[in-house]
């Protein structure tokens, strides 16, 4: 399973932010909304959300780096928003505050110049995760977290749904390597996801589900769609086509006995 948007509801706020000693940190949560203008990520809308009343500065093209943040010119400064050691990239340390919340997403903004703010972006569990993993444990499945969110966030979902086996900060590329290792392994991987960066890997798994109201391209990738989101409908599905394959090889049998 992806996390955002999949296990999760994908209605991500701003929880908290930290500004840090930068010429521009009053103006950070306006810049952080310019740069993610036109996104449709869930962490772009809800600092969107969060800078509502805020004028937002003009900016450049922006450059995006799938699973790492976005970056583009701001009067006539290198701006980046995205993972803390993306933005670090530009020259600039990050020391990250203590007093977060441990189980939000942390995006970091910041230049050459230094960092000038970090947000924790959270997001809400849907009812029916807990529900859902349990019943596919008590089918015998192995059900794994793949999330490009922090160690954090991610270590505190799979803890609440009793999720062993967890990646947390992996990119496109991870992802797909994840999968592709457990399919080296001998197992049949069934991918759940949502996003833009999810595509690769729902092309990649033995079968795929996309939610029906994840990305275009995450749709597009998938070979089934989860229609309303209800994540129920998985264990349904499941069961439905396990009597499928019971009848197909029933009828197999009875027609192999009849021409015999």
């Amino acid at each position: 399973f992806d996390k955002t948007g999949t296990l999760t509801h994908g209605r991500m706020h701003l929880l908290a932010s930290h500004r840090f000693s930068h010429p521009d940190a009053e103006q950070a949560l306006a810049i952080a909304a310019a740069l993610e203008q036109g996104s449709e990520h869930p962490i772009a809308r809800a600092l969107l959300q969060a800078a509502e009343d805020h004028a937002l500065p003009a900016c450049g093209q922006r450059s995006n780096y799938p699973g790492q943040g976005v970056e583009a010119d701001i009067a006539g400064q290198r701006w980046r928003l995205g993972r803390p050691a993306f933005v670090a990239e530009l020259g600039a340390s990050v020391a990250l505050p203590d007093d977060l919340p441990p189980s939000a997403t942390i995006i970091a903004l910041g230049d050459a110049r230094g960092v000038a703010a970090v947000f924790a972006i959270g997001d809400q569990v849907r009812d029916d995760s807990a529900a859902l993993v349990q019943a596919l444990q008590a089918r015998g499945l192995r059900v794994h977290l793949l999330s490009g969110d922090a160690d954090k966030a991610v270590a505190s979902l799979a803890a609440q749904l009793q999720i062993a086996d967890y990646r947390a900060a992996a990119t496109p590329e991870d992802k797909l390597a994840y999968v592709g290792q457990l399919q080296q392994a001998g197992a049949r991987v069934l991918m759940v996801g949502d996003g833009v960066n999810d595509a690769p890997v729902l092309a990649r798994a033995d079968v795929s589900l996309a939610m029906g109201g994840g990305t275009d391209v995450a749709r597009a990738s998938g070979d089934m769609v989860l229609m309303g989101d209800e994540l129920g409908r998985l264990p349904q599905a499941l069961g439905l086509a396990a009597r499928c394959m019971h009848i197909i090889r029933q009828n197999l049998a009875w027609a192999a006995m009849y021409n015999l």
